[in-house]
C-alpha cells in the first residue's frame, strides 16, 4: 500500500491509499477519484514525505522544540496537519447531521416554523434557507444554524 497526499482543483487536501503509483494513475485517468469535500474529479498528487519503517533501528533522536510560532492574522494559512484534522472533523460532523436529521430541502423555513408553532411533529430537520429567511426565523425566536455539508456525508466512502 502507498499513501498519497492529494488535492482537488479547489485546494481541498486529503489522502488516498493505493496499491501502487500505477493504480493511482489508472484511477485518475478513468475519473474514479473525487474530492470528499466538493466531489470534484480533478484530483492531483501533492508532495508527500516518505515514511521509512526501519525494523530494529534505534529510535530517532527527538526533534528540537519548534520556535514560538508568529501570531496569525485572520485568513492565515492553517498548518497541513491541523487542516487535515479539521477536515476529518467536518466530514464526521456532516455525517452525524445527515444520519440524525430529516432533509426538508427548500422547505426548511416553512417546516421550521410549523415545528416551532406545534403545527408539525417536533424533529431534527435540515435543508436550505436564504440568509434573509434565516434572519427572519431568528427574529421569530427560532434558532437555526448554517452548516455546509460535505458531499461525502451523503454517500458511502470506499
Amino acid at each position: 500500500m502507498i499513501v498519497f497526499n492529494l488535492a482537488c482543483e479547489h485546494n481541498h487536501a486529503f489522502e488516498g491509499w493505493f496499491g501502487s503509483a500505477a493504480d493511482f494513475d489508472d484511477q485518475a485517468a478513468r475519473g474514479l477519484l473525487a474530492c470528499p469535500v466538493c466531489d470534484s474529479h480533478k484530483v492531483e498528487r501533492r508532495l508527500s514525505a516518505p515514511r521509512l519503517n526501519l525494523r530494529g533501528g534505534a529510535e530517532p533522536a527527538a526533534a528540537p522544540a519548534p520556535a514560538a510560532a508568529p501570531a496569525r492574522s485572520a485568513g492565515a494559512a492553517v498548518p497541513p496537519a491541523v487542516a487535515g484534522e479539521l477536515h476529518r472533523a467536518w466530514v464526521e460532523l456532516s455525517r452525524q447531521i445527515v444520519a440524525n436529521t430529516e432533509d426538508v430541502g427548500d422547505s426548511f423555513a416553512s417546516e421550521a416554523r410549523r415545528i416551532h408553532y406545534n403545527e408539525a411533529p417536533e424533529r431534527n430537520i435540515r435543508g436550505t434557507a436564504t440568509p434573509e429567511q434565516a434572519r427572519e426565523l431568528r427574529e421569530e425566536g427560532i434558532e437555526v444554524q448554517a452548516f455546509p455539508l460535505a458531499p461525502a456525508a451523503k454517500s458511502t466512502l470506499q
